[in-house]
């Protein structure tokens, strides 16, 4: 068997209708639809049927802070440019979204901030495909700080 992508995350959120604005009105995924007698919501960034899916259950327990196993985060690609990363980081200080971190890593550029549950997000974008191509072991360059 060989993996061809990653197809979708799955979280369960308190709150679908914050989480909602968080990940399609300010990130920009697309609404498919509703499940689960509306409790959850199916959405699309155009690449595939759905890349995420978001149900609501409430009240229950949170991701816990610090290191821990399971889920560290997951990264969405907002462009082809720095330029891009720019925006993307304007739009987030308009809408009063904190950003954690910000990292260059030589293949990559990124942007670190927390989804209404405190799920870690990544934002990113690309170097040129050359420099990995060329030189596979670029993706374990030391993580050097970003400056936007």
């Amino acid at each position: 068997m060989k993996a061809h992508y990653l197809g979708h995350v799955v979280f369960y959120v308190k709150d679908l209708e914050q989480s909602l604005a968080f990940y399609r009105d300010l990130l920009g995924f697309q609404e498919v639809g509703r499940v689960f007698n509306g409790a959850a919501a199916a959405l699309t960034s155009s690449r595939t049927h759905h890349e995420l899916l978001l149900i609501q259950v409430g009240d229950a327990p949170g991701p816990p802070a610090g290191r821990r196993r399971g889920l560290y985060h997951i990264g969405i690609k907002v462009g082809d440019s720095l330029d891009s990363l720019r925006a993307a980081k304007k739009e987030l200080e308009r809408a009063g979204i904190t950003i954690d971190g910000m990292s260059d890593h030589t293949v990559s550029q990124s942007l670190y901030l927390r989804d209404p549950d405190g799920n870690e997000i990544e934002l990113y974008v690309d170097a040129d495909e050359s420099v990995w191509k060329n030189d596979p072991a670029a993706v374990l360059s030391p993580i050097k700080p970003l400056y936007l």
